[in-house]
Parts: structure tokens; C-alpha cells; sequence
């Protein structure tokens, strides 16, 4: 599964009473750890007064590192900080669903300051760090660039749309990182309806009225099966327009479906994609991108005047302006978090190589499931580094994941169980609840869950504009990073 706290929790308490008996259960508060005596690794700061820990990113990763510290560091031992552009966790699983109308916005969005009580926060992006004086320069949102100073500093800035050199990508290609951009996808699409629905010519209506996704992985799969079938709802209110004239693609340069997962997966995913009428072009991708038409790697010119582009994510840009050892654009740490060569520093989640001890050392995957363990473990080695409790290596073992594909369509694994249809639908919606860090946050997208099955579908646009000519790295700001 993609994240999964809860059920990691309760799969290692199940182990633990099973082999040491119920006498041995982990009690239901948390414990305040007690302070042990400093090696020298850890004594970074002077001594006199209380550490700092500045964590950067409020994702999976950063968020649950505060968690921790704040759950099992007594108030004294250090002063915590959190620096991120958003004040909320956003739940990106459930993305695809947002752009398909199923779930509104905010019911992603886990509140930051409802959920840590001793962190300070810091709405800015990290611009600069210098490991040398120990301090990090934040760009507010108001664009005033102020310094903090740090005694323990924690990397998870997460990542950010991969994109390659390819001509038109930058400037017509859409991205799917964030709520703007799911939001600005529903209406972008309802719009191009709109526009086929009004025009004359059969050419100019099916060129509206096709829509490209590049990358079938977990996010472009889903985005696929679940806007096509939001598409086909949506027909009822433009009259003029047919099914058949209505056409998506899902592009991918690998030969299969879901390419990282198990086969089963992959499989059960192509089916539903086929039976909604998805068409699916493996070893396939685009060679250029225009305002409206796609070329593709064959040769092929499909119109078009959607280009969804999901393959893949990077690092971001932040990691490869600290200037430490990356490899393929992550940060090189060892297996307890920590940046070789710079005292102090730690790094998880997506901007990190993490290597996981049970697979050999080979680097965990940028995967929500992996982040969420990874702000754990991470918290526990920082707390370690300020004198309470011992550090440990990364552990990670694989729950499973799951695929949601719209409607009563999903595929899952679940514990290694292959699950398909209904009952990974049941699954997959249960796990995405328990995902949820907040009980409010699963109300409302389980109210959104039953009154999409119970209601009509509203179509309609809500106005949401990127800037004139924006690009994808303009939308998700990395261009702050830029020289």
C-alpha cells in the first residue's frame, strides 16, 4: 500500500504479541524518552542552550518526523521548526480523484497547525542552506528572504514533476503534483467539452475531445481509468457530443501497465483501462508537444489539445543545491538517515536514497508507503541525536499496495492477498480512510464517497487559471531554484 501507519502499527504489534504474549504489549501513550549521556557525534550545537530542529517539507516524511519528536521529546530538549510553502499535508494519493470531481480539494488537505502543537511554522520556501554556518535561507510566501539557524536541519522537501528535454513539454504540458493542478486538469478538460460541444467541424471536436496521459505508473493509471469514466458521466450535459468522439490515451516507454508493481496489479489495471476504453500505447511516448497536437515516439500525430504528463518524479531542486553526494538526484544517506560529511543534517522521503537494510542496502522506493515509515524512524534517530534514545537503521517491509481506479474498479495486494474489482475497491477506499492523518479529513471524503455514489455529477467549471503561458516547473515553483 501506498502509506500505511496504521496498518505497519498494527501488523508489528500482532508480531511482537504473538512471539513475546500480551504481557508485553506496547501501551497506549507514547513514552517520553529519557535522556542518554552525548557521544561526541552528537554534540553539534555549544552546549549552553537549546537545540533546534528545523525540518523542511510538511509532506508524509517531514510531517511525521514532527510527529514523533513531538510525541517523545520532552518540551526542554529542543525547539522545534517546520518550513514548508503550504501550511497543510496534502494526501496526493487521492489526487487523480479531486480531477475527477470525486473529492473536493480541501478534503485532502490535512491541516499542519491541527495537527503539531509545539512546532513553530514557517510558510517560505528553502532557498539556500550552509552547513558551514548552520543556518538556512527561507523566501517567504510575501517573497522577503529571512535566516534560521539550525542545530539538527531534516531534508524532506519531497519532489516535484519530472520532465525531460522534450520540445513543447514545458509549456503545453500539464502536471499533477498538487491540488492547483488537479483542480486546473477538471476544469481544463470540462472546458475542451465545452469547446468540442460548440464547434462545427468533426475534426476540431475530436481534437478536443482527446486527451493524453504519459506515464502509467500508479498516478497516471489511475488518472486515466478514473477521467475517462468521469468523462463518459459528463456527456449527459453536452448534448452534441458522442461517446466515440470522446478518446483517451495513456502512453508509457515501458512494456507493461503499473511497470514497479506486481504483475497481478498491472494486469487487473490493463483490463479495466481496455473495458472503459482507454487506449493503451505501450513502449510508446512523445517526441513533441504543441498547442494542438502530440507527436508521438512512432511517428504518429494525434490532435489534441491535452497533454497530461506523469512520468515520473524528481527530487526537489533544493537537494542538488546543497552541494552533498547525490545519486540519480537524491541525497546519498546511510541507513540511519544521515548526510555523510555534514554533522547535523538528515534526509528522508523523496529527496533522499535511503538505503533499506532488508533488501541489502538498495535504495527504498519514492513511494508514500516509504515516506510514512521514514518519518518515524527518521524521528527516533534525531531524537537519538540529542541524547534520547539509540538510533536505529531503516527497516522496511512491503504491506502491499493499491490501485484505485474509479467507481467499483480497483486492484490490490494487500499482504500479498490479490485482490480485484469489488472487494479491492472495499479495500483500497478503507485503506485510503486509515492513510488519512485526520478523523475530519476522512469524514468529509467518505461524505464525498457516498454522495458521489448517491448524486448526479456537477459539471461544472469553477474558473481556476494557471498564469498566462505558465510552465509545469512555474505552477509547482522550482523555478525559485534556479540560478
Amino acid at each position: 500500500m501506498k502509506n500505511s501507519p496504521t496498518i505497519a502499527r498494527l501488523v508489528r504489534r500482532t508480531e511482537q504479541w504473538r512471539h513475546a504474549g500480551p504481557e508485553n504489549a506496547p501501551p497506549k501513550e507514547a513514552p517520553v524518552l529519557r535522556p542518554r549521556a552525548l557521544t561526541s557525534a552528537d554534540l553539534i550545537g555549544d552546549g549552553r542552550r537549546r537545540p533546534k530542529v528545523i525540518v523542511v517539507g510538511s509532506g508524509y516524511a517531514g510531517l511525521g518526523v514532527l510527529q514523533y519528536l513531538e510525541a517523545r521529546l520532552p518540551a526542554h530538549a529542543a525547539d522545534l521548526a517546520l518550513v514548508s510553502p503550504v501550511d497543510h499535508l496534502l494526501y496526493t494519493s487521492l489526487l487523480p480523484q479531486v480531477a475527477a470531481g470525486d473529492i473536493e480539494p480541501r478534503h485532502l488537505a490535512v491541516s499542519v497547525r491541527g495537527t503539531l502543537r509545539r512546532t513553530v511554522s514557517h510558510l517560505g520556501h528553502v532557498t539556500e542552506i550552509d552547513p558551514t554556518a548552520r543556518n538556512v535561507t527561507v523566501l517567504s510566501r510575501a517573497g522577503v528572504p529571512f535566516t534560521l539557524a539550525w542545530d539538527r536541519l531534516v531534508l524532506a522537501p519531497g519532489a516535484h514533476t519530472r520532465t525531460f528535454d522534450i520540445p513543447g513539454l514545458a509549456e503545453f504540458g500539464l502536471g499533477m503534483k498538487n491540488l492547483a493542478e488537479a483542480v486546473f486538469l477538471r476544469d481544463h478538460v470540462l472546458r475542451q467539452m465545452a469547446y468540442a460541444d460548440a464547434a462545427v467541424h468533426e475534426a476540431e471536436r475530436r481534437a478536443h475531445c482527446t486527451f493524453v496521459v504519459v506515464g502509467a505508473g500508479y498516478t497516471g493509471t489511475e488518472l486515466a481509468a478514473q477521467m475517462r469514466r468521469f468523462t463518459m458521466k459528463a456527456l449527459a450535459q453536452f448534448p452534441r457530443l458522442r461517446s466515440d468522439q470522446v478518446r483517451w490515451l495513456l502512453l508509457d516507454l515501458a512494456p507493461k501497465v503499473l511497470p514497479e508493481l506486481d504483475e497481478h496489479l498491472g494486469i487487473g489495471a490493463s483490463r479495466v483501462l481496455r473495458e472503459r476504453g482507454v487506449e493503451v500505447r505501450l513502449k510508446t511516448s512523445v517526441q513533441q508537444v504543441r498547442p494542438d497536437s502530440v507527436t508521438l515516439t512512432s511517428g504518429e500525430i494525434i490532435p489534441t489539445h491535452t497533454l497530461v504528463w506523469c512520468a515520473g518524479v524528481t527530487p526537489n531542486p533544493l537537494v542538488s543545491s546543497f552541494g552533498a553526494e547525490t545519486v540519480r538526484g537524491r541525497l546519498v544517506v546511510d541507513e540511519r538517515f544521515r548526510v555523510p560529511g555534514h554533522a547535523g543534517v538528515f534526509a528522508l522521503g523523496d529527496a533522499a536514497a535511503v538505503p533499506d537494510s532488508t533488501r541489502g542496502g538498495v535504495p527504498a522506493g519514492q513511494t508514500a508507503q516509504n515516506a510514512v515509515r521514514q518519518g518515524t524512524a527518521a524521528g527516533r534517530n534525531i531524537a537519538a541525536s540529542l541524547g534520547y534514545g539509540a538510533m536505529r537503521p531503516y527497516h522496511h517491509r512491503d504491506l502491499g499496495f493499491v490501485v484505485d481506479l474509479g467507481g467499483a474498479d480497483a486492484v490490490a495486494n494487500p499482504l500479498g492477498l490479490r485482490l480485484s474489482g469489488v472487494p479491492a475497491a472495499v479495500v483500497t477506499r478503507a485503506y485510503h480512510l486509515l492513510a488519512l492523518k485526520a478523523g475530519t479529513n476522512r469524514a468529509y471524503v467518505a461524505a464525498d464517497w457516498i454522495l458521489g455514489a448517491l448524486m448526479k455529477p456537477r459539471t461544472v467549471q469553477l474558473g481556476f487559471l494557471p498564469p498566462p503561458h505558465a510552465t509545469i516547473a512555474q505552477v509547482e515553483q522550482t523555478e525559485l531554484y534556479q540560478a
